[in-house]
């Protein structure tokens, strides 16, 4: 049996991320491939009374990390590659960004433990990609219920902390402009067949 790949997909909110995942997940189905998309993850969080964004917890990480796993792995029960909208890394990233935002450091023991499980989580994803935020593209403020969601500040955090995060751990990543998302939906599906190919 071939393990299924995983592709990752990252970036802070309002940067596309789940459009950029949506394109990749419907290439490789034309490839006649069965695709898997997992995410939403933080608004599942909430649903459950986890904080998030400028309130994101070392808890609420290690949960949507670990649910993620979880889901990421349930979905390979059915497909050839799974695409994670939402990695390990994004939810680190946040969580960085919050204590950023309340100007306190996360305690070295939690933020050992959250390295870690993003390290052993995302070790599958054949390929991981992050958006880059450019403040001057346009964002619909009115599309988060959430206070923090048109923060352009704790936006702008989030995405330097996760590029600062993958250039440490996954120097490998490909970061997507707002304008190279047609060329990463091509980097992707490429990624993915010469994977597959491989014996």
């Amino acid at each position: 049996m071939v393990t299924p790949l995983h592709v990752g997909i990252a970036g802070t909110h309002g940067t596309d991320t789940t459009t950029l995942a949506r394109r990749i997940e419907m290439e490789l189905r034309a490839t006649g491939l069965t695709v898997a998309r997992t995410g939403g993850l933080a608004k599942q969080a909430a649903e459950r009374g986890f904080p998030k964004m400028t309130r994101h917890t070392a808890a609420s990480t290690e949960w949507i990390i670990t649910f993620g796993a979880a889901a990421a792995l349930e979905a390979e029960l059915t497909a050839e590659v799974v695409i994670v909208d939402g990695t390990a890394h994004n939810a680190l990233a946040y969580y960085l960004a919050a204590m950023q935002h309340h100007g306190r450091q996360p305690p070295s023991a939690d933020l050992e433990h959250l390295i870690a499980l993003a390290q052993l989580y995302t070790r599958r994803q054949a390929l991981i990609m992050a958006t880059v935020l450019d403040p001057a593209a346009p964002f619909d403020a009115s599309l988060g219920k959430d206070p923090d969601y048109p923060n352009a500040a704790f936006r702008a955090a989030v995405d330097e902390r996760l590029h600062r995060l993958l250039k440490d751990q996954r120097p490998d990543y490909l970061a997507v402009s707002s304008l190279d998302h047609a060329p990463a939906v091509e980097a992707a599906v490429d990624a993915v067949m010469e994977r597959l190919d491989t014996p």
